[in-house]
């Protein structure tokens, strides 16, 4: 298993941990728009950290090759 795929794969087991200890339905006056939000915004941050991750590594790879030659 790379590297990226345990990143991301510890990232959304967090999130969801996170999003299960505050979730706002035990206040009388819950915002629940608020907390969607932020948990989309968050697994939109992973998936960019991921798309940077695997891009990084491809540079990398190309850069190995080319020294190889």
């Amino acid at each position: 298993m790379k590297k990226v795929n345990i990143t991301t794969a510890v990232l959304l087991i967090y999130l969801i941990v996170m999003s299960i200890i505050g979730w706002p339905g035990k206040q009388a006056d819950p915002d629940y728009v608020q907390y969607f939000c932020v948990i989309g915004a968050t697994i939109l941050v992973i998936g960019l950290l991921r798309f940077l991750q695997i891009k990084r590594l491809k540079i990398r790879e190309k850069m190995k090759d080319g020294k190889k030659e």
